[in-house]
């Protein structure tokens, strides 16, 4: 593929992954991008390199435009590999380019790398003339490493975030119109809910300190550069940084001999009469990181599992601890499952739930071998008082927005 020009002398040389399929322990059937940005001005500057397999690809790319050797300076926004991997080939072959990166990007790569490169390091509002250019670049720590850096260039109206505002999605097509709003938000979510969600009060101090700057484009390290949508991610970020979520409900759950495989059912049924949407999500058929992506939007989170070996099944303690690390705040949540003699899978779920906080105003539901109809009935009832629940609390929220809309017109 040739390289994209997405602003006047910018372009995208990065490299196109079409047979990812697992990221970070989530998986991605879309496979992904490794984005790298080359500006050319009086000093040319690449932003960001690519995984190291793919180095061929951006100096070809890169080929196209310049000789690489002519390259000055090579931002470098975040160390993880996916994003400097290809750097210390790229470093043989121009020896006298200087990295940039931010304070913590310094250690990190010679952590990692073990080289002595040339290295500027900038801090937060440090600035770099390249020319008729001035790369200004701040510090994002935690979205999602100590390290992570947003290079800002205000002639171009260009932000280039690196890991923040991106998904997982192999395309020919560079730009978020050429898409679709509809796929870019699935991705974006599922990219949020399985990295970024633990980083969130970092992401909602990023979103602020950022919040002067004037850019146009949105140009991440993976997936489809955002320039028309830019209004619908910025505002999906600010919701998730902020635990909002919608009153919908996620049904996570393990069954052996279907008993818990039935409450999940009476769950779902009961919340739909109540007029709340259900996600369910069976993980013997499911993947823990698609279910998350249902948890980064829902209010109601029911965890269910029958007890093996005096716990959770396998799968659920999976999911448990990998809940835990990402750590969605502000749900409300429901333990439920069968049991033969024990029952202690139903406090191993509620101890995670109380590790995150989340509000539980109804009983956990357990039934001892096949739950009868009294047994599902009890479960419907609880999951249409849950429903209800839900609802008041939709009606609270949404009168005291009006009251303090009021109150700021009077």
């Amino acid at each position: 593929m040739e390289p994209a020009e997405i602003k006047p002398e910018v372009y995208w040389v990065g490299a196109i992954d079409w047979n990812l399929r697992e990221f970070h322990g989530y998986r991605t059937p879309r496979g992904t991008t490794y984005n790298a940005y080359l500006i050319m001005d009086r000093d040319i500057t690449l932003v960001d390199a690519v995984k190291q397999p793919f180095y061929p690809d951006l100096v070809d790319r890169i080929s196209k435009i310049t000789d690489p050797q002519n390259i000055k300076y090579i931002v470098s926004n975040h160390v993880e590999m996916d994003h400097t991997g290809a750097l210390p080939q790229l470093l043989s072959l121009i020896p006298n380019a200087t990295v940039v990166t931010s304070t913590k990007g310094q250690p990190g790569l010679q952590k990692h790398f073990k080289a002595n490169w040339l290295m500027k390091v900038v801090k937060t509002g440090e600035t770099l003339s390249i020319g008729k250019r001035t790369l200004h670049f701040h510090h994002i720590p935690m979205v999602h490493w100590p390290d992570s850096m947003v290079t800002y260039s205000p002639h171009d109206s260009l932000l280039l975030p690196n890991d923040a505002f991106g998904q997982h999605i192999a395309s020919a097509y560079r730009f978020d119109d050429e898409i679709g709003w509809d796929i870019l938000r699935e991705e974006a979510a599922k990219y949020y809910a399985n990295i970024v969600l633990p980083y969130s009060d970092q992401v909602a101090a990023a979103l602020t300190a950022l919040s002067p700057l004037k850019f146009d484009m949105i140009a991440p390290s993976h997936g489809a550069i955002w320039r028309r949508f830019i209004p619908q991610i910025l505002q999906q970020y600010q919701q998730w940084a902020t635990y909002q979520t919608i009153p919908q409900a996620a049904i996570v759950y393990d069954t052996m001999w279907g008993s818990t495989d039935r409450m999940a059912g009476a769950l779902r049924d009961g919340l739909e009469a109540a007029g709340i949407p259900v996600t369910m999500h069976n993980l013997k058929t499911s993947h823990i990181s698609d279910a998350m992506t249902t948890v980064l939007d829902s209010r109601l989170i029911c965890i269910g599992s029958p007890t093996l070996n005096g716990g959770v099944l396998p799968s659920i303690g999976a999911f448990l601890t990998y809940l835990k690390g990402l750590r969605p705040k502000q749900r409300i949540g429901l333990a439920f499952g069968s049991y033969g003699w024990g029952g202690q899978s139903i406090p191993d779920i509620e101890a995670v739930m109380n590790a995150l906080a989340w509000e539980m105003p109804e009983h956990s539901l357990k039934t001892q071998y096949l739950p009868d109809e009294n047994d599902l009935k009890t479960v419907y009832a609880t999951a249409q008082r849950l429903g209800n629940y839900i609802k008041d609390q939709k009606r609270v929220h949404a009168t005291g927005a009006e009251n303090r809309q009021e109150a700021q017109h009077s």
